[in-house]
C-alpha cells in the first residue's frame, strides 16, 4: 500500500495536471525525440544523451520512463508501428464501396503515410533491423501485421478455409513483401511512382484474400 505521501504525489496537481500527466508527456517527448533521432541519424547516434537532448529533458527523466536505451528504442518502433496501422484501419473504415476499393483505399494511405512521414517510415522499414532488441521487436510486429492482414481480408471478402497457421504465413509472406518492396523504392532500387505501388500492393492484397476463400488443394 502506498503511504499517503506517495499517494499524494502522483494525485497533486501544477497548473491542472497531475504527476501522472506529466510523466505520460514527458514520455512522450522521449519517445518522439527517439522516432526523429533514428530516422533522421540512425540507431548509432540513437543514445541516452541525444535523446534526452533532443526532448530537452535531463537523464534523470529518461529513466524515469525507460529501462535504458533498448527500451527506448523499441517504445519508438512501436509509436510508428502503431501509426502505420491506424492509418491503414482507418482507411479501411472511412471507405464505402466493395471490398477492391477499400482495399485499394488502405494501401492509397499508406503509400501517402509513407511520402509523408520518410524518417518514420525509415524507422519502421531500416533502422528496425539495426539493433537486436529492434529486430526482435521487429519479428513480433511482423506477426501482429500478419493477423491484422488476414483479419481484414475476413472482413472484406469472408471467412478463410485456410488454417490459422497457413492463413498467417500467407500474411507474413505478404507483409513482409510489401515491407521490402516499399524499403526498394525508398532507396531508389525500384522506379515506382506512388500509383504504381498502391495498384502492386492492392493486387497483392486481393489476390492473397481471393486465395482465402478456397484452397485450391482441396
Amino acid at each position: 500500500m502506498s503511504s499517503p505521501a506517495e499517494s499524494a504525489g502522483t494525485t497533486r496537481t501544477y497548473g491542472g495536471r497531475s504527476a501522472d500527466d506529466r510523466r505520460a508527456e514527458r514520455r512522450e517527448r522521449l519517445v518522439a525525440a527517439t522516432v526523429r533521432l533514428l530516422g533522421e541519424r540512425g540507431e548509432g547516434a540513437t543514445t541516452m544523451t541525444a535523446v534526452c537532448a533532443e526532448a530537452g529533458l535531463t537523464e534523470r527523466y529518461f529513466y524515469e520512463s525507460f529501462a535504458g536505451r533498448e527500451a527506448a528504442l523499441v517504445a519508438a518502433l512501436d509509436a510508428v508501428s502503431d501509426d502505420i496501422a491506424a492509418t491503414a484501419v482507418a482507411a479501411i473504415t472511412e471507405t464505402e464501396g466493395p471490398a477492391t476499393a477499400r482495399a485499394h483505399a488502405a494501401l492509397a494511405a499508406l503509400a501517402a503515410w509513407v511520402d509523408d512521414h520518410p524518417d518514420d517510415a525509415r524507422v519502421a522499414l531500416v533502422e528496425s533491423s539495426a539493433h537486436p532488441a529492434l529486430r526482435a521487436r521487429r519479428r513480433e510486429l511482423l506477426g501482429t501485421f500478419a493477423d491484422l492482414v488476414v483479419t481484414e481480408a475476413t472482413e472484406l471478402y469472408g471467412p478463410s478455409s485456410w488454417s490459422p497457421v497457413r492463413a498467417r504465413a500467407q500474411g507474413l509472406i505478404y507483409v513482409a513483401g510489401l515491407a521490402e518492396l516499399v524499403t526498394a523504392r525508398m532507396a531508389g532500387e525500384l522506379d515506382l511512382t506512388t500509383e504504381e505501388l498502391v495498384e502492386i500492393g492492392a493486387d497483392s492484397f486481393e489476390r492473397l484474400a481471393r486465395a482465402t476463400l478456397e484452397d485450391p488443394r482441396d
